[in-house]
């Protein structure tokens, strides 16, 4: 069975392309705040959550290897066009994009090829990110059924449920969840965070134009990922 392992990463989109309406309704709660500084504490917080809704914001990264072959790519926008052509050798490519629908629909391209895919969160979140952004952006989405049925691993096996047993302990028991860098430190398996940058720092390296530097991180959580599974699956998989 061929796998799929992946990862996205979003950005909020510039506040200019929101109506006064929607501005209102996204900022509403901050209006009944009569402390300035701590009106604009929490503004900076919702701006900073925007990156989170595919109502929101864009995809500007996936990264996508084989879980058996550990090849792959990485699709990553970068608008200004200002990637050099690089010589590319090894079992990635790194391939840029002038804009968000290219991107997309070289995704999904790709993912029909594959039975399974593997995620971190990625029913929580990467995969209704990617399914709203495409209905969005009037982009055909080769594979409808990831989301399926929950407590299954096939199509989709996501690691932050296996690793919880489906939630079996809430957040206190002893399956509570942790997040990706916390496992991979436990596993002793090399942190994507380990090396300078997180997933908060997305945002302002894309609209400093340092695209690839995100590419880079995103690949690094895919790997991750990729060890991470190998793990669930010779160690916990089949566990009911």
């Amino acid at each position: 069975m061929a796998t799929l392992v992946f990862d996205i990463e979003s950005v909020a989109l510039p506040l200019e392309q929101f109506d006064e309406a929607q501005l209102e309704y996204l900022f509403r709660e901050t209006e009944k705040i009569t402390d300035e500084a701590q009106k604009e504490t929490r503004r900076q917080e919702i701006t900073q959550q925007l990156a989170l809704s595919p109502f929101t914001a864009q995809a500007v990264c996936i990264a996508m290897l084989n879980a058996d072959t550990k090849r792959g790519q990485v699709l990553y926008l970068c608008p200004d066009d200002s990637e050099e052509d690089e010589e590319q050798a090894g079992p990635v490519e790194f391939v840029p994009f002038l804009d968000e629908v290219e991107m997309l629909t070289a995704f999904w391209d790709v993912s029909k090829h594959y039975e399974q895919i593997v995620s971190f969160n990625g029913r929580s979140f990467d995969i209704p990110f990617i399914y709203l952004r495409s209905a969005i952006l009037n982009i055909p989405i080769s594979r409808k059924d990831w989301l399926g049925y929950r407590f299954t691993t096939e199509p989709h096996c996501d690691l932050a449920e296996q690793l919880t047993f489906y939630g079996v302990s809430g957040k206190e028991g002893a399956a509570r969840r942790f997040n990706l860098d916390f496992y991979c430190k436990t596993f002793h398996i090399d942190s994507p965070k380990s090396h300078g940058v997180t997933g908060r720092d997305v945002n302002q390296l894309f609209y400093e134009n340092r695209h690839r530097e995100i590419a880079e991180y995103c690949l690094r959580d895919v790997r991750a990922t990729v060890e991470l599974f190998h793990i669930w699956k010779e160690r916990l998989s089949g566990i009911k």
